[in-house]
């Protein structure tokens, strides 16, 4: 997949382009259905496929309140390569674009720049100044430029529209198993694993400390899935920040179930499937172990029953 991050960026002149137009935040199950219809519409019409999508997310500049990101970028664009996506182009969101009324949006951007022939959005989808712009606006104004526009319905879930905020609001209560629901795979947490105090191997549990960007970390103790390069493993992962040791700081921590090696400055991608318990301060060390050792059973036979 080809990833540009300006419009002046040399190679972005792709031809007649069939373009998807979203933050994509989370690759959840609503957005693959809009990529789904992207990528078959551009084969169909002989395009190319191009997402266009944001980063700051627009919410972080104008939002009342802050937003937690559920990918990171890397996080997304590998996820949009991975669902067949040929092009990415990430629009630096700054006040010129804000400014950007809905005629010129499609005018400037879609036709002049990209080239555009078709036009995939959702529902929800909002453009130019104001947020003025819906997709029926899309549609009737692009059609005096032969814009053709597809909008795709919503994903509903048990009664409920699958989006970016919902799993958010899931994830940060630590519910990552309903969300996964929405997402249609385990939330996953990315980073490099750094040196630790040691804490874990004093104890004869040696853990993997994970250094990430990933905004939003669950807090608790899960049942999670460590994959290190190519090699995957059943893990107990701790997000929280140790209170039977007095510690502050905010720590991602994962044991993965019999692996034997050394995991340090090593790349590891941790999927949380369920929350087993809410971190707690025990009295001491020893009984702090003792919960761990049940949590990695739990976490076994877990992995026993799927």
């Amino acid at each position: 997949m080809k990833i540009f991050n300006s419009f002046k960026e040399e190679g972005l002149s792709l031809g007649p382009v069939a373009v998807a137009i979203g933050n994509f935040d989370g690759l959840h199950l609503g957005h693959k259905k809009i990529i789904e219809v992207l990528t078959e519409q551009a084969r169909k019409l002989k395009l190319t496929s191009l997402v266009l999508t944001f980063s700051p997310h627009p919410e972080k500049i104008l939002g009342q309140k802050p937003i937690k990101m559920i990918q990171t970028l890397n996080q997304r664009l590998q996820g949009l390569k991975e669902m067949g996506v040929e092009s990415t182009l990430v629009v630096p969101f700054n006040d010129h674009f804000f400014r950007l009324r809905a005629s010129q949006f499609i005018e400037d951007i879609l036709i002049k720049k990209l080239q555009a022939k078709l036009v995939v959005v959702g529902q929800d989808f909002r453009f130019g100044y104001g947020r003025r712009g819906d997709p029926t606006d899309l549609a009737t104004l692009g059609a005096k430029f032969g814009l053709k526009v597809e909008i795709v319905d919503p994903v509903i879930i048990n009664g409920k529209v699958v989006s970016s905020s919902l799993i958010r609001q899931l994830l940060e209560k630590g519910q990552v198993d309903l969300a996964a629901v929405y997402l249609g795979r385990a939330y996953e947490i990315e980073g490099r694993v750094i040196k630790g105090d040691s804490r874990g191997k004093l104890l004869g549990l040696p853990t993997a400390n994970i250094e990430s960007n990933n905004e939003i970390l669950p807090p608790g103790v899960f049942i999670s899935q460590s994959q290190v390069e190519k090699e995957i493993f059943p893990s107990v992962t701790n997000i929280g920040q140790r209170p039977t040791f007095g510690s502050f700081t905010q720590i991602i921590e994962s044991h993965l179930l019999d692996y034997q090696g050394n995991l340090y400055d090593r790349f590891i991608k941790t999927r949380l499937f369920k929350k087993i318990r809410d971190e707690k301060k025990f009295p001491d060390v020893e009984s702090l172990r003792q919960q761990i050792l049940k949590d990695i059973e739990h976490a076994r036979l877990f992995w026993e029953k799927t």
